[in-house]
C-alpha cells in the first residue's frame, strides 16, 4: 500500500501534468486565436482591395461608355448599333410587351397636322396599346431633353394611329449622369443607359411612381 508520502508525490506530479496541459492548451488556444485574427485581418484587406477594384472597374466602365458613345456617335451608329437591339428586351421586361406589332429604327415622318414639320425618331416600338418613343444622344443635354419633351405632346399628330395608345417616353446615352436622371425623373420620361450586361432603366420605378 503507498504510503502517504508517495500519494504526496504522486499527487503532485498529476497537479504539475495538469498545470502543464493546461499551459499548452492555453498556448494553442492563443495561436489559433492570433490565427483566426490574422485571418480575419487578411479578409478584411481582401474586401477592401476588392471593393476597391469593383468602384475603379466601375468607373473605368463609365469613362469607356461615355467614349464608347462619342465614338459611336461621330461614326452614325450608336441607334442602330447599341440602343435599338435592347429595346425589345427593354418593353417586355418593364412594360409587360407581349408582341412587338411594329419596330423602326430612325423613322423620318411629316407631321400630319403641319407639313412643314419633318422629324426623325430614333428608335419606336409599338403594341397593341403602348408605344415606345425613343430618343438617343451621345452626350445627354438639357437642351437635348427640352427639345424631346416639346414633341412628345405632338405624337399624334405625326402618328394619327397611336391615338388611344399610351406613350413611353425614353432617353438613351450610354451613360446618363445622376442630375440628367433627375431631370429627366422630373419630367416623367425614363432614362436609359448601359448597366453591367445591357441597358437598363435607371429611374423606372421613380417615374413610374409618379404616374
Amino acid at each position: 500500500m503507498p504510503t502517504t508520502e508517495e500519494r504526496v508525490n504522486r499527487l503532485e506530479n498529476i497537479m504539475i501534468e495538469l498545470a502543464d496541459a493546461q499551459m499548452r492548451t492555453q498556448a494553442s488556444l492563443k495561436r489559433f486565436s492570433d490565427e483566426m485574427q490574422d485571418f480575419k485581418n487578411e479578409m478584411r484587406e481582401f474586401k477592401d482591395e476588392m471593393r476597391e477594384f469593383k468602384e475603379e472597374a466601375r468607373a473605368d466602365r463609365k469613362q469607356m461608355n461615355k467614349q464608347w458613345g462619342e465614338l459611336a456617335n461621330k461614326m452614325g451608329t450608336i441607334v442602330e448599333d447599341i440602343v435599338a437591339p435592347n429595346i425589345p428586351q427593354i418593353a417586355k421586361e418593364y412594360f409587360g410587351f407581349r408582341d412587338i406589332e411594329d419596330f423602326m429604327v430612325r423613322r423620318q415622318v411629316r407631321n400630319k397636322k403641319d407639313r412643314a414639320k419633318r422629324r426623325e425618331f430614333d428608335v419606336i416600338a409599338v403594341e397593341e396599346k403602348q408605344v415606345i418613343i425613343n430618343e438617343t444622344k451621345s452626350t445627354p443635354r438639357i437642351d437635348y431633353i427640352d427639345a424631346f419633351i416639346e414633341v412628345l405632346p405632338q405624337i399624334e399628330d405625326y402618328f394619327p394611329e397611336y391615338a388611344g395608345k399610351k406613350i413611353i417616353p425614353i432617353f438613351s446615352s450610354l451613360y446618363i449622369g445622376e442630375d440628367i436622371a433627375n431631370y429627366l425623373t422630373r419630367n416623367q420620361i425614363y432614362a436609359m443607359m448601359m448597366g453591367e450586361e445591357m441597358m437598363e432603366l435607371i429611374n423606372f420605378r421613380e417615374v413610374s411612381n409618379s404616374l
